[in-house]
Formats: C-alpha cells, structure tokens, sequence
C-alpha cells in the first residue's frame, strides 16, 4: 500500500520541489520509502511513498522501470494474482529481481499493453508511463478501493492518492465547487466524479485514461478514459437460483478470496466487529492461514454501541490471537479534530472516528488487516432494500402524499419513517431512500433549506440494465455498490487507515465474488425476514448460528447525543447565524429552525444537522471562499 502522485505540465517545465512537497503530504500512506522519476526533458515527474507489503528489498522500492527500461510505474495496491499472471510473461519471469507484484504489473504492460487490465485481480490505483511514446496510462480497481485524484486545466495534468497533494501543487489556486453542496447535503459525501474543488475529479473505479503528452496541449483528454470492467455489463440474463450449488460456489470464491489476500512478508490479521461479514472473514482467514491470526476490536467501555462481546465469543470459538481495545467515548472524541484534515473534502460518515480508533491500535500489532467491508452491498444486508420493495408496489406509491402528510402529525419514528413517502421524482428515488435510511435531506428539504436551490441527481441514480430488466430490490443494491461503496464506506477505511500507514483488504470485493452476488437471486439474499441469507449460510457452516441472533447494530457513535452534550461546541460555532450567513449556502433561519426542532427532543434530525457543520467547518478550517 502506498501514495501515488504525478505532475504533467504542457507549456512550462514542472517544478521537482512542487512535487515533492506534495508527495510528502502522502507520507502517512508510505512512510518507509520516496521515489521519484522525472523526464529528461522536464515535463513530468512521478512520486511515490512507499509502505512495504511484498519484497521488503530495496529493490522493490517504486518508481519502477520495466526491464526493457521503456515503462516507469508508480503503484498503490496489491494484486492478488500476480504469481500467477508472472507465468504469462515471455520467461515465465525468470528474470525479474524482485519478488513484488509492482515488478510483474509494469512487465505485464511492457508486454500486453491495457489488455493486461483485464487479468488482474486486486485493489489498485496507478500510472504507468511509457518513456518511448510519452503516454500516460492512468488506472483504478474494479470497485474503487484505492483512489485517484485528477486535475486539469489548460496547462497542467495533476494525479495523486488524495486530494491535499493536488492542492498543495495547486497552491490556493483550487476554487469550492458550489454545485457539489446539494450532493453533499443529501448524500452525506461527495458522489464521484465530483469533488469539493473545481477542475478536481475523483477518477472512476474500473477504468483506465490513457494520455498522450505532445507540445502545447493534451492528446483528446476526455475521450480516452475507457472500462477495462463494468458490472452492469457482467449482470447476465440468468439468475442464478440453485440454493445448493450457489452456497458451494460462494464458499469456493470467498476461500479463494481470502487465501490470496492473506499473502504479505509483514505481519497480518483481520477486523472484526462479531457482525456477519467481518466474522466469516476471520473465520476462513483462521482456517487457511498457517499462522495464528490476529483479530482486533474495539470496546467502547461507556457507550451504548459495544458490540465487543460477540468479537470475543467469535474470537474464542475460532481460537485468534484476539486484541481488544477498550476505549472511553471522550478518547473517540478526542479524533473530532483529525476529521478533515484526514478526509480532505466534506465527509459526514462518523463511523470514520472508530475506524481510525481500531486503525490507530490495529496498527501496533500489524501492517495489514483484512475487513468485511462489501457484504452488506452485495448480499442485502441494510433497511433500505427493504425499503425499496415497499416503495417499489404501485398501489403505495399513489398513496405516498398523503402517507406523508400523516406521518408529520406522529410521533418522531413514524416521521422518519414517513420522510421515505415524501419523495416526488420516482426517477431519483434510489438516491432518495438511502438519503432518508442515513437521516440527510431529502430533495424537498433542499429546496427549502438551499439558498440557491438548484440541482440535480439524475447522474446519481442511473442504472444501466443492459441484458435483463432488474428488481427494484437490485437496482437499490447496485446503487449502493456505484456510489454508497467507493465515495463512503471505502473512503472512510482507506483514509482512516492509511493516516496511520495500515492496509486494509476487501476480500469479499473480489471482482469475482462481485459478479457472482449480482447474478444471484434476490431471494437466495433476502429470504422471508432474513436478509444476506447466503452468505449467513456459508459463515453458518463456520460458526455457531446462535451467536449470531441478536440485532444488527454497525460501527456507529451516538453522534446524536454528543451533538447535544460534549459537541454542542460544534452546533454553536458552526451552525450559527454568523458563520451561516458568511457563505451563503443555506438559509440561516432554516438552520436555526432545524436547531429548535433538534433540541427540543427530534433527535433523528442529527445527521441534517451534522451535515451542515461538516460542511461549514471545512470551509472555515480551508480559508476558502464558497
């Protein structure tokens, strides 16, 4: 795991110091080695900070030449079949000096080009420039698990794992992007390709850009972003229904998954939190490993969300070297203040704070960790699919006005329960339930809240069904794994771990098991009132069933108390008129009236609420003018 960063300028020479500067902002992401290439003729120039994973050598230290010395790369990631794919190369490989997967990707390119792309299996963000032709190829994995950053304007190309070495390039250069604030207010984070900044681009997740650098401009930019992989198109027109041979093939893939992900020359060991995904994870990682594994939670001794206990009794049963870390809410406070520097733009995700918490002390024992992150998205484990179904019968749907209506005059759970009827545009609905399952605003409240309320989230909600037409159910989770999974949850873990140098792998993203699960039956996911109902029956054939009946909690904080006792410093800065007013985003007395409500007891009004102070923070804590 590392931090990747490239700088391209067209009619100046780059300035090295530029780059190196903002490559040592990524150091956290690599803090055991630096490297740079610069072209002769000082065009471009690449950086990378290395942790090291795979070949603790010098020799593995990027950026790397190919052996023929024509391709140099700089890579973030693993690639989880990269024995395998060293048999393809024209010596088998024999003659590679490293034993690292960064040596048998860029020989890989040398030799196949971008048709490479399609054999790897991995998580990756990385550029591969080709000194001979002076081509750029940038490239980001199947589902988004590392990222890439983009900037260009007529002059510069800027590449880089995060976005502060972008703006450290940039200077203060970046302007806020006031189109992004509606997406931020209903989606809680910034859908991809968007971004907080102007000219700045989250690049897209199994995709490929390709460009050519000539004189005095870029070779059709935007033209040669291309799919090396596209999950609508793998959605075929069969479903499969087999109960049997499905749990057969899940329990092949996911042990395939794990076994691969479980290579690495530095210590290893797994999240877990004693919920389905991350126990099946450990479960199979304890079985294949030849090691003991080390297993890591976090007891939050004074909350209400301790799920610690069934970490334990997961733990005994599978005999890991267990570490749990028990913790006081003040300490998970404490991290407030890293908030966004860590995340770089607006992020409202709280569970970021106890996933830097368990990150933090994970880190003490190991440099990677396995996590359950995607079971939930692949095999329906949320509310909102439930939801969708609802939504989805025609006969609800001419009622939903007045289901609305009525429920604002009960009491606060069946008005968050009725915020889900108030919807107008059925074509955004998808977008729609997951703002209202996550507490944000709906459309309507944007347009009473916004000051200028103009937006639009078709982009957000498109879903391609190329080879059959698709559940509503399905198209919620395919929603999901586009948007909620690559700019949220994968976000929050890549951040929150990286700050303190750890990587984290995603074995059930494996893009195989990701074809598998959007192939499957919903019923073989949903099944009566049981929801993951597969993947429940693969981890049942590993663990005892009965730890597993207790409700569904997740890795949340009570953000809704603390904004009303050791936050309301936030609510009171952040959330007042002045600060408000300052940038003329949203309406003041609208806040204020949201405040009221708040405080007098509608505590489920405390992620609109959270979202408003992320937001006006950041632009406190960046200088910037929005």
């Amino acid at each position: 795991m590392c931090g990747i960063s490239g700088y391209i300028s067209l009619k100046n020479k780059i300035r090295p110091d530029g780059l190196k500067e903002a490559n040592a902002l990524l150091q956290h992401r690599g803090p055991n080695a630096e490297g740079f290439y610069f072209s002769d003729d000082e065009k471009i120039g690449l950086g990378h900070r290395r942790l090291s994973i795979l070949d603790l050598s010098n020799n593995a230290i990027q950026p790397m030449f190919s052996r023929d010395g024509r391709f140099v790369i700089v890579f973030n990631g693993e690639i989880y079949n990269f024995r395998e794919l060293k048999q393809s190369l024209p010596d088998k490989g024999a003659s590679l000096t490293t034993t690292s997967d960064t040596e048998v990707l860029v020989d890989l390119f040398a030799t196949f080009g971008t048709q490479c792309l399609k054999e790897l299996n991995g998580m990756f963000a990385f550029a591969i420039y080709d000194v001979q032709e002076k081509v750029l190829t940038l490239c980001r994995d199947h589902s988004g698990i590392k990222p890439i950053f983009i900037f260009q304007d007529e002059d510069d190309f800027i590449f880089a794992s995060e976005l502060k070495a972008i703006q450290s390039i940039r200077k203060n250069r970046l302007r806020v992007n006031r189109n992004v604030i509606p997406h931020f207010l209903h989606f809680g984070f910034i859908p991809h390709p968007l971004t907080i900044f102007g000219n700045v681009e989250k690049f897209p997740a199994a995709h490929f850009l390709q460009l050519k650098i000539v004189p005095h401009c870029f070779d059709d930019f935007h033209k040669k972003i291309f799919p090396f992989w596209d999950i609508e198109s793998k959605i075929g027109n069969k479903l499969i229904v087999d109960e049997k041979s499905a749990t057969a093939e899940l329990k092949s893939l996911l042990y395939n998954s794990v076994e691969k992900q479980l290579v690495s020359d530095v210590p290893i060991g797994t999240f877990l939190s004693g919920g389905v995904d991350s126990s099946l994870v450990t479960a199979i990682a304890s079985k294949v490993s030849p090691n003991k594994i080390n297993t890591f939670s976090i007891a939050v001794a004074d909350g209400k969300y301790n799920e610690s206990k069934y970490a334990v009794e997961v733990a005994q049963y599978l005999k890991t070297n267990h570490h749990e870390f028990s913790v006081k809410e003040q300490e998970v406070m404490e991290l407030i203040n890293s908030l966004l520097p860590v995340y770089d733009e607006p992020f409202a995700d709280s569970s970021a704070l106890p996933t830097m918490m368990v990150s933090r002390l994970a880190k003490k024992f190991v440099t990677v960790a396995l996590s359950g992150d995607g079971g939930d998205e692949l095999f329906m484990g949320y509310g909102a699919y439930k939801w969708a179904n609802v939504l989805d019968n025609k006969n609800l749907s001419l009622l939903r006005h007045p289901l609305f209506a009525a429920s604002k005059l009960l009491s606060d759970r069946y008005r968050r329960a009725g915020g889900l009827f108030g919807y107008d545009n059925s074509k955004n609905l998808r977008s729609h339930i997951f703002s209202q399952e996550q507490y944000f605003f709906s459309e309507n409240e944007l347009h009473d809240i916004l000051l200028h309320p103009v937006f639009d989230f078709e982009n957000e909600n498109t879903i391609h069904e190329r080879n059959r037409k698709l559940s509503a159910v399905e198209k919620q989770s395919l929603w999901d794994f586009k948007y909620y999974l690559p700019d949220d949850l994968l976000v929050k873990v890549d951040r929150a771990s990286m700050h303190y140098s750890l990587e984290i792998r995603v074995p059930l993203l494996d893009h195989r098991i990701v074809e598998f699960a959007y192939n499957l039956d919903s019923r073989l996911k949903i099944k009566g009132s049981q929801m993951k109902y597969l993947l429940k029956r693969v981890l049942f054939e590993e663990l005892p069933k009965k730890i597993f009946e207790r409700p569904k909690w997740g890795f949340s904080i009570p953000l809704k108390k603390w904004l009303k006792t050791d936050l309301s410093y936030l609510v009171n800065k952040y959330a007042s008129t002045e600060i408000i007013e300052k940038y003329q985003l949203v309406k003041s007395s609208e806040v204020e009236k949201l405040k009221k409500e708040y405080a007098a007891g509608r505590e489920y009004l405390f992620n609109r609420l959270w979202v408003i102070i992320v937001l006006h923070w950041w632009l406190e804590e960046n200088s910037v003018a929005a």
